[in-house]
């Protein structure tokens, strides 16, 4: 049974920082590629950042929605088969519940659809 559990969110104000983590288990975790999605309320289920099998190590591994290109980072550690994603900067927009997502697919990460598990999610809220 595939579990991805989500940790890390929280209050905040702007300008200020979380690092997300999402431990996986029920997984051969480094066959997976992994990425952070995020719902706003009333919004669609949106692409944050992604991170590919082998690791985050170069910019090549990692590719994020332009919006978090310079706040946030994606890494990995498939010895620890666990995801982060550290968020700087933040801003009220960011406000969301970020999911951890899962896929063994070669189709775009972009489309939430293409993910195979997810987790449940933690809140992130970023006070004004």
């Amino acid at each position: 049974q595939v579990q991805l559990v989500e940790s890390g969110g929280g209050l905040v104000q702007t300008g200020g920082s979380l690092r997300l983590s999402c431990a996986a288990s029920g997984l051969t975790f480094s066959n997976y590629r992994m990425g952070w999605f995020r719902q706003a309320p009333g919004q669609e289920r949106e692409f944050v950042a992604g991170v590919r099998r082998g690791g985050s190590r170069g910019a090549s591994g990692t590719y994020y929605v332009d919006s978090a290109k310079g706040r946030f980072t994606i890494s990995r550690d498939n010895a620890a088969n666990t995801v982060y994603l550290q968020m700087n900067s933040l801003k009220p927009e960011d406000t969301a519940v970020y999911y951890c997502a899962a896929t063994s697919r070669s189709s775009t990460m972009y489309n939430p659809h293409n993910m195979d598990y997810w987790g449940k999610g933690t809140l992130v809220t970023v006070s004004s």
